[in-house]
């Protein structure tokens, strides 16, 4: 029997009574890239939260490989929030080296390859970064450990389009094939190329988890078509 990576059974969240999710579930499996589509405010950035372990829920029960989320699953889920990690102060190799020293299972070696990819310079200092480049960095960091399960907040969110390419470049070639990952954004039509599945989420509720081939057959459209005609409504 495949292990699921990532459960939430019937989670939710409230701020000061204002409710973020509304009794969310959904299963993650290994081995897939999964969209997490829904315009801003819908919820994405909070049930990325929760998964990641930064923020508890309300109600129900989230899971990460068997174990609920806590400490042991912070050691198998990297999270690339969508403001940057790395401290304005630090040049690329600084933001590395805090990696290394903070992660066990940073591998040094693939964030050196991930760099060249991105055409990143170990000397650059952070603060000098544009947009894109900083996203190409955090993304480096993000991807460099050995989780088993990555979540990423909107990674192309305000880069141009030369950035977002690379960007998703690089993360079909470096994720492990064995691990999963979870990416949020609004932006389907820049990123649907790289997704095995997607899961819409419109006002803290999951309105549809299908697989991506599955949802072109069944109705014939792109997930961006798609998106546009679920959001419209």
């Amino acid at each position: 029997m495949v292990e699921n990576l990532l459960q939430f059974e019937g989670v939710s969240k409230s701020y000061r009574s204002k409710p973020a999710l509304k009794n969310v579930s959904f299963t993650v499996g290994p081995g897939k890239i999964i969209g997490l589509l829904g315009t801003n405010g819908s919820g994405k950035s909070t049930l990325m939260k929760i998964a990641a372990g930064l923020i508890p829920a309300s109600a129900g029960k989230v899971t990460v490989s068997g174990e609920p989320v806590g400490l042991a699953s912070k050691a198998v889920v990297s999270f690339m929030p969508d403001r940057p990690l790395s401290e304005p102060w630090m040049r690329v190799r600084d933001a590395v080296a805090f990696y290394r020293d903070f992660y066990q299972d940073f591998d040094e070696e693939k964030a050196r390859k991930m760099l060249e990819f991105m055409h990143l310079e170990e000397r650059d200092k952070v603060n000098s970064l544009s947009k894109g480049m900083n996203e190409r960095l955090q993304l480096t960091l993000t991807l460099s450990r050995r989780a088993k399960l990555y979540l990423m907040d909107e990674p192309i969110g305000g880069v141009d389009p030369v950035a977002r390419t690379k960007i998703l470049d690089a993360i079909v070639e470096f994720y492990s094939e064995d691990s999963s990952l979870l990416i949020s954004t609004h932006l389907v039509r820049d990123i649907e190329r790289i997704f095995d599945e997607v899961m819409f989420i419109r006002d803290g509720e999951i309105v549809l988890q299908e697989d991506v081939e599955d949802l072109r057959l069944k109705h014939g459209k792109s997930v961006d078509d798609m998106f546009k005609e679920v959001f419209a409504e």
